[in-house]
């Protein structure tokens, strides 16, 4: 059991029999009344947002979810196959499972399974990904004044924006958080 005042963003908790991750939180201290705690929880499975309100301390189920790192090994149709380094055990997840870690995702790269009694909920990506260009309209030579961007598709098939001085096969730092363009590798 976790308390309610123990809130922090990215906490995963049980309620209602689904499983919620802590979105954001505010603890509110009214003139009149008691305390309590606002909150906005993610659903882990559908993705839906609620808003929640708690009495301060009030105790909830904390959901324990267990991370493994996985390789990610190759895709068969809409089946994306993952390799346990340490035990070699296999899974297999679907697209809608991945969700948009499909755009990031490369051929044995390391990253973490979420799992909640044995059911995989989610992934873990690492902050930051290093991705090719392979397609992109070429920058004209002193187009730059203005810091315009354009798009540029990447190996993975996602297109991000990027500063108009990037040609194809740059390598590129892109955030897996929130899918900008970082920096040149």
């Amino acid at each position: 059991m976790i308390s309610s005042n123990d809130f922090r963003n990215g906490v995963t908790i049980e309620l209602d029999g689904n499983l919620y991750s802590v979105v954001e939180f505010q603890h509110v201290k009214p003139g009149k009344g008691s305390a309590f705690v606002r909150t906005k929880l993610k659903n882990v499975k559908s993705g839906a947002v609620v808003e929640r309100t708690f009495n301060a301390g009030e105790k909830v189920p904390r959901a324990h979810i267990e991370r493994k790192d996985m390789q990610y090994l190759y895709a068969s149709g809409d089946e994306y196959s993952f390799m346990d380094n340490e035990t070699f055990e296999q899974v297999s997840l679907t697209g809608q499972e991945l969700g948009d870690a499909l755009n990031f995702l490369k051929e044995n790269m390391v990253i973490g399974l979420m799992q909640f009694q044995g059911v995989t909920i989610g992934v873990d990506l690492p902050n930051s990904v290093v991705l090719e260009v392979v397609e992109t309209d070429p920058g004209l030579k002193g187009d730059t004044a203005t810091g315009g961007t354009k798009t540029a598709k990447l190996e993975t098939g996602y297109v991000v924006r990027v500063p108009l001085f990037i040609q194809n096969g740059d390598k590129l730092i892109i955030d897996t958080r929130s899918g900008e363009y970082l920096s040149r590798a």
